[in-house]
């Protein structure tokens, strides 16, 4: 080939590369479910770790020292779940692992607190069923694909 002579565009590898991106085309809805129901157990965590510190700080607790620490640890955790939502609405691939571990340590939270015989029943029924629902969320083929992740052995 001369130096004239510039070869042409390959189209095909150019419509594949279109079709691989995951930033093309509108957010599926699946996807902002999942990331809405990731960013509520979030703002959950933040809302039980202050409200512990508050009752820590200001009450009589047996322990002021633990419900210190609990409230701050509460706190922490939220970053989890907060930042895999921002992660999931931006359409970030390494999003959907914080996602699926936040879901996956939330499912035994529930049944404890659904075993326990008080108020929290309630809250262990809701939790559990929020966590289940953002799995099948975050396992549904539309997500993954939206977030641009490839099943074993489809590298390039």
């Amino acid at each position: 080939m001369s130096s004239q002579q510039k070869p042409a565009p390959d189209t095909a590898k150019a419509a594949t590369a279109d079709a691989a991106d995951p930033a093309a085309g509108p957010r599926p809805r699946r996807l902002t479910y999942a990331a809405a129901l990731a960013a509520l157990e979030g703002a959950a965590l933040v809302a039980g770790g202050l409200w512990v510190l508050v009752l820590g700080l200001t009450g009589d607790p047996d322990d002021r020292q633990q419900a210190v620490t609990l409230g701050i640890t509460l706190a922490v955790l939220a970053l989890l779940p907060l930042l895999a939502a921002r992660g999931l609405l931006l359409r970030r691939g390494w999003s959907r692992g914080p996602a699926l571990i936040t879901q996956l340590m939330a499912l035994p939270v529930a049944y404890n607190l659904v075993r326990a015989d008080s108020m929290a029943i309630p809250a262990g029924v809701v939790l559990g069923v929020v966590a289940v629902v953002a799995l099948v969320l975050l396992v549904n083929g539309e997500t993954t694909r939206a977030l641009g992740i490839k099943g074993p052995g489809r590298g390039e």
